[in-house]
């Protein structure tokens, strides 16, 4: 993304330039505070396959006789942000035929695939508006370059199922509180929210923002957010970064009536902070009242608070988004209002400010002996940057995964953005897949979410080069392991011998194209991956 590209949904994802006086941001510097800132496997030959045995064993996935292989984490999140505002990564720019969107996404999905990922966060609603058909808001922008341009067809139900059909999860992502890119309401079409309801909106910066002090806003958002759960198969619901716009100088957020009406004597800060955490709280129920097995987590600025505004904050000297967009994300993780948390850590080790090594652990530790999962918001579009020399090394990126497979606490990555898993800046995402993706890897199991162990697989045979096994009901996908020889009663411990995760297809049987002699282990998933005991079968004479 050019430094041009303003703050809008993903400033999630730019340039976490570290700032030490909040009041020099402007419209065109707001990356300075924020994300979006400025915007193998198997060998052997193909005879036929020769069945020996078959039987079902136990997972070993939490048996103390099988430790876990810290080189090869069974279970770990490898998403990627797939930003649709102002076009950043999808579609590519307004306008385009169903055909060339659909083609753009599939690419995007099929380099995920290739990089062993295993989940996507896909922008669905950047700026008060929709990227899916809804009586609530309009068509995007950035689908026609017209607000409530109709596209000619629903592209959610497709960008979840072509996900689906490659094994990746799918995250739709929301911006809880931008009404529009433009301060001009009167531009937007006549059934937007914000034309209708004026007194909702809050012009800051050049922008128009939803008041978060208003019950009638959180409602709308609940309203929102709760339609799309319950009307597409989306597996988790995420939000970004953006709660209270980001501090532009010389500009006042002017929420005072608001505050008059509402604050109960409360200081403005707290009284905004509480605001946000209703939001997020009444979301997370509705969430999980819609379908249980919905995942809703949040992608914070990376840094709460620093020491020298609050001595349990972060050895760090940077915004803090506790007070200056008034997001509490220590609250969300107590309170139990997220399933997961998601820091956007877009600094490097050695950075002065802000230090990749010194927010980590702090992060970790924040989720240390509670439910919620720890995934590190990774800054994959700084790779190659001169702005910091970290960046301009292939190996910087890499050791932020290898720091993070040392704190137990830490399940996962996710990268911004699509535009560079196309590009592989430097070859880092080859190295990434080379020294820490070599396997695939499951979904973590987050607890609390309606879900259950799938029906042992069963007829599980070879004949050919095709292992083959009937269909289990409530499978959402299959795990493929193999080991040499005989047997291993450890096999499915680790992802070691984790050759595949084959997403299910319909019919009564399942099959998978194997390459080499040894015994294999077919395991069933649901949709949040929770693991049937495995089937076994050994076979001879592939090679």
């Amino acid at each position: 993304m050019a430094d041009a590209v303003p703050d809008l949904g993903t400033m999630h994802h730019r340039p976490l330039l570290v700032a030490t006086v909040i009041a020099v941001a402007t419209t065109g510097a707001a990356y300075v505070f924020g994300p979006k800132a400025q915007a193998e496997q198997e060998k052997g030959g193909k005879k036929p396959a020769t069945a020996v045995a078959t039987s079902r064993v136990a997972s070993a996935e939490s048996s103390p006789n099988c430790p876990a292989d810290a080189a090869f984490p069974k279970r770990e999140l490898r998403g990627v942000w797939i930003a649709t505002v102002r076009n950043i990564d999808w579609p590519s720019k307004t306008g385009l035929s169903v055909q060339r969107q659909q083609a753009e996404y599939t690419r995007i999905l099929d380099e995920a695939v290739k990089r062993r990922l295993n989940a996507v966060f896909v922008q669905v609603r950047p700026a008060g508006d929709a990227f899916y058909r809804s009586d609530l808001e309009p068509w995007s922008q950035f689908l026609t370059g017209k607000a409530g341009g109709d596209p000619g067809w629903d592209p959610l139900p497709f960008l979840i199922s072509e996900a689906h059909k490659r094994g990746l999860e799918f995250h739709a992502w929301f911006n809880p509180y931008r009404a529009a890119d433009d301060a001009n309401i009167s531009a937007l079409p006549a059934n937007h929210p914000a034309r209708r309801n004026p007194g909702w909106v809050v012009k800051y910066g050049g922008r128009a923002y939803y008041n978060p002090g208003l019950p009638e806003v959180r409602e709308h958002v609940v309203k929102v957010v709760t339609d799309v759960v319950r009307r597409y198969d989306v597996d988790g619901v995420h939000f970004d970064d953006y709660f209270y716009p980001y501090p532009v100088q010389g500009a006042r957020f002017d929420d005072a009536a608001a505050y008059k009406k509402y604050g109960k004597g409360k200081p403005l800060a707290e009284w905004r902070r509480d605001n946000v955490n209703r939001l997020v709280a009444e979301v997370s129920d509705a969430v999980h009242r819609t379908k249980g097995w919905v995942k809703f987590g949040i992608s914070p600025f990376g840094i709460w608070r620093n020491k020298a505004q609050d001595p349990t904050g972060s050895a760090t000297n940077g915004m803090s988004a506790y007070d200056a967009i008034h997001a509490d994300a220590r609250h969300w993780i107590k309170s139990g209002t997220v399933d997961y948390i998601l820091p956007q850590l877009y600094w490097s080790r050695g950075h002065k400010a802000a230090s990749y090594s010194v927010l980590l652990p702090w992060w970790a530790k924040e989720v240390r002996g509670t439910d919620v999962h720890l995934y590190i918001g990774q800054a994959l579009y700084r790779v190659g940057s001169k702005d910091e020399p970290a960046w301009t090394k292939a190996g910087e990126l890499p050791a932020h995964i290898a720091l993070d497979r040392k704190q137990p606490e830490v399940k996962g990555d996710v990268y911004f953005s699509a535009k560079q898993l196309l590009t592989n800046p430097l070859g880092v995402l080859d190295r990434i897949v080379a020294d820490y993706y070599r396997r695939p890897a499951l979904l973590p199991l987050i607890k609390g979410l309606d879900g259950g162990k799938p029906a042992k697989v069963t007829d599980l045979a070879a004949e050919g080069t095709t292992l083959s096994w009937r269909s289990s009901p409530g499978a959402r996908a299959y795990a493929v392991y193999r080991v040499s020889g005989k047997g291993d009663a450890c096999a499915t411990a680790s992802a070691r011998n984790l050759v595949a995760v084959v997403p299910a297809t319909g019919g009564a049987r399942q099959s998978y194209t194997i390459r080499a002699t040894g015994t294999y282990y077919v395991t069933a998933l649901d949709r949040l991956h929770n693991e049937s005991a495995a089937a076994r079968v050994t076979v001879a004479n592939v090679g």
